[in-house]
């Protein structure tokens, strides 16, 4: 198995391709101390490295975040050293557990199924080739409030990505929309 790396806009990033299918339950943030990343062996054990920030996956790639003062250099062997490990024991998935992801939209007015179209169809599908994701949570008085996440997550061109990407598309697409911010 070969597993590839991509660099992303943010030089703390990297994204990490196994070549395999890596989420079915789509993606999917662990932080350093979060508790849930022991239930994920993948993410504890790309955490337990040193100076390891984050892990992302992804449904077909992984995005690591490294301590600014870090090299990827002497991380990025290991990385791929434990994603190598992981698929050649068999296993054909790091998550695959059944979640119903419509159940924070219950109830959901007409613009929020709008922008959650846009968000899924035309903006996340581009943020997932930078190594991250984009999670709609908000709708109040024209500002729709979203959360960055994985490599976009701290990413010095995210403002930019948000205000000339994110907002530009759904205002676009959705006259309601006046602004988009981050959280």
């Amino acid at each position: 198995m070969m597993v590839q790396t991509e660099y992303t806009p943010n030089p703390d990033t990297l994204k990490f391709l196994p070549g395999k299918k890596v989420s079915t339950i789509g993606p999917v943030e662990f932080l350093k101390d979060d508790q849930s990343s022991r239930k994920v062996p993948l993410a504890k054990k790309i955490l337990s490295f040193k100076g390891i920030k984050m892990v992302f996956f992804g449904e077909d790639f992984i995005t690591v975040k490294k301590e600014s003062h870090l090299n990827w250099n002497d991380l990025k062997h290991s990385i791929i050293s434990e994603i190598n490990d992981y698929y050649l024991q068999g296993k054909n998935y790091v998550l695959n557990e059944k979640l119903d992801k419509n159940s924070n939209f219950e109830g959901s007015t007409d613009t929020i199924n709008k922008i959650n179209d846009v968000l899924n169809t035309k903006i996340r599908p581009a943020v997932a080739k930078d190594g991250g994701d984009i999670v709609f949570k908000s709708f109040n008085d024209g500002v729709v409030k979203v959360e960055l996440k994985g490599s976009c997550s701290g990413c010095p061109s995210s403002i930019m990505t948000l205000k000339q990407g994110v907002q530009n598309l759904l205002c676009h697409y959705i006259p309601e929309v006046k602004k988009v911010e981050a959280v």
